[in-house]
């Protein structure tokens, strides 16, 4: 007996919460007096409102246009970083201000960090791919997983020279500044 009125208790708490509830269609009239109050919609962003490309650099009036362009990766953000065309080349005469020249070194800068996090995240799915088939039993899903870690692998070799590349451009536009007489702190 004392099983029963235990049960009846806990029906008896929990039915009036219930049947209090609102139902879906109380939600909806709601919902459509609610909407036909708001008076203004919310603000739609669309691709038009977005800048088109954050990654690539603002080129100003008096930059010097790239003499040497690295190919491009599927996949990965264009950088457009100038480079000096032969370093045994007389360096060409001062250009720009310190606002060129910072924001020159400053996108360098970005682009290698975005990519050194890149590498890094590619670390962490390399290494749970790895995790993951040493996990696995059925060699359909390990194949599959192979696959992936093989892609993710090549991936990471692709933004490791990307990176080398992006600390040779960063240490080019330091030797084109230094050839062109531009104080230290405008790099830096």
């Amino acid at each position: 007996m004392t099983r029963f009125t235990a049960i009846l208790a806990a029906f008896l708490a929990v039915a009036p919460p219930l049947a209090a509830a609102q139902t879906l269609a109380d939600v909806a009239k709601a919902e459509e007096a609610r909407r036909k109050a708001v008076k203004k919609p919310a603000k739609t962003y669309t691709n038009t409102d977005l800048r088109p490309d954050f990654t690539a650099p603002a080129t100003p009036a008096n930059a010097t246009p790239a003499t040497t362009e690295p190919t491009p990766t599927p996949g990965a953000a264009a950088v457009n970083i100038p480079l000096s065309p032969d370093p045994a080349a007389p360096a060409p005469p001062p250009q720009g201000d310190q606002a060129f020249w910072s924001g020159r070194m400053s996108t360098a800068r970005t682009a290698l960090e975005r990519s050194r996090m890149f590498a890094d995240a590619l670390q962490s799915r390399i290494n749970a791919l790895n995790a993951d088939f040493v996990n696995r039993d059925d060699p359909a899903q390990r194949a599959v997983i192979e696959a992936d870690r093989l892609k993710a692998l090549a991936e990471l070799d692709r933004v490791k020279k990307e990176i080398a590349d992006q600390q040779k451009a960063i240490a080019a536009i330091e030797d084109e500044a230094r050839r062109a007489g531009i104080p230290l702190g405008w790099i830096r």
